[in-house]
């Protein structure tokens, strides 16, 4: 055998190995591999629910150096393609990677403590925030709900659309919260201004509405106005920690994400200060079966700053008030359906978005929003949404009825 032969063969071997390997590392999923000389053989005995392909040897490399970071940069530069459905394969890897670090805890939770250590300041947040959120509305507009709700749907009938879904979250959140006309509701990260508009329009209360994305507080304004709602809703460009007043009802969805788990407690006492005593208050998050630090592939492309809390880590926000904590609820499937919705949608007018943005970023937003699926639909990020009140308070229900029973003259 010549040389040159034997030294093909030989690193062909080493490259088998090596991704052996690192699917190991992940849990060996039941995925084929094909590599850039077209050589392919499956990970596992099972039939493969998709291929990954790695276009050249440095993809391998990447992968060695942060299976998360090194796979989402090298499929978002094309280093690396899957051929077969994208979201079968992204929930394949998810399970495969779950069952791995299937009773692990203490690890994870010094990961998620050190990773804490990190705060967001007030400059921090706004760029974190810019960075997500102030892409520019006409790409948001291209997928979600006519409403422009960017967080976990609500399927209270199994047939529902998104955009149903969506109104039927936003009347969950204002049941569970027993508006009256007449009160008033701060909304401590408001997105593209949904509930707050549906809120006043709807349960005749007053709000006033925070949020960093400058890009989706002119929306909301706008639609605030075109919908003569602007006398009841005062949509605020500023961070959460400058909110000030009293209120009836304290609510956020989808923010606490973003605040960073070194100012939990912050938000709790902000949250204190602002309830009245017999006032209700409403947090809507995702969060983690475990503690641990943020995907460093998310963490780094998609939400710097973030940190998605486990539920024990939530309670930073309440305990230390002396909240009652009157409901958890968790929506984890409504998520893993809202989020493969999103994708669909996205699917369909991938070919504008790479007008507006290219193709690396289409591959990148694919993979977030199949990959946010895959992880509501393994277990390993949950939907809680959690009802509490000031510490004596008994303004509060006695079943949990009033959440699902629409009750008379709530509109």
């Amino acid at each position: 055998m010549r040389a040159e032969t034997r030294h093909i063969l030989a690193e062909h071997a080493l490259d088998r190995s090596l991704i052996r390997w690192i699917m190991r590392r992940v849990g060996n999923p039941n995925i084929s591999i094909r590599l850039w000389n077209g050589d392919e053989f499956r990970v596992t005995e099972a039939p493969p629910v998709a291929c990954m392909e790695l276009c050249e040897r440095r993809a391998v490399f990447e992968l060695l150096l942060s299976p998360s970071v090194g796979f989402g940069e090298s499929y978002s530069k094309g280093l690396i393609k899957i051929h077969g459905d994208f979201r079968a394969f992204a929930n394949e890897v998810t399970f495969a990677i779950t069952r791995q670090q299937n009773g692990r805890y203490y690890g994870p939770k010094i990961r998620s403590m050190l990773y804490a250590i990190r705060s967001n300041t007030l400059a921090r947040s706004w760029r974190n925030i810019h960075h997500h959120y102030d892409i520019g509305n006409e790409f948001y507009k291209l997928w979600l709900d006519e409403r422009m709700v960017y967080t976990c749907a609500y399927f209270d009938k199994p047939a529902a659309s998104l955009a149903q879904a969506q109104l039927a979250k936003l009347e969950h959140v204002c049941r569970k919260l027993k508006l009256r006309p007449g009160q008033k509701v701060i909304e401590a990260g408001c997105g593209f201004g949904a509930l707050a508009l549906h809120m006043a329009e709807h349960y005749g209360v007053n709000v006033i509405a925070l949020n960093n994305s400058s890009e989706q507080v002119s929306f909301a304004r706008e639609i605030a106005a075109a919908k003569g709602l602007d006398n009841r809703v005062k949509f605020v460009e500023d961070d959460y920690r400058n909110i000030g007043g009293r209120c009836d009802a304290f609510v956020s969805v989808g923010m606490l994400e973003h605040v960073g788990l070194t100012n939990f407690t912050t938000l709790g006492e902000l949250i204190r200060r602002s309830l009245k005593p017999e006032g209700i208050g409403l947090i809507h998050s995702i969060a983690r079966s475990y503690p641990d630090r943020v995907d460093p592939w998310i963490g780094k492309h998609i939400f710097p700053g973030g940190h998605i809390p486990s539920l024990s880590e939530m309670m930073a926000v309440f305990e230390p008030q002396r909240f009652s904590i009157l409901d958890v609820e968790n929506l984890r499937p409504h998520y893993a359906r809202t989020c493969a919705m999103w994708l669909e949608n996205f699917e369909a007018v991938a070919d504008e978005v790479a007008e507006m943005y290219g193709e690396e970023f289409v591959r990148m937003w694919r993979l977030y929003l199949a990959g946010s699926s895959a992880g509501f639909q393994s277990g390993t990020l949950q939907l809680y949404q959690i009802l509490f009140a000031p510490l004596g308070s008994n303004n509060v229900p006695w079943t949990r009825d009033y959440q699902y029973l629409r009750e008379s003259g709530s509109h």
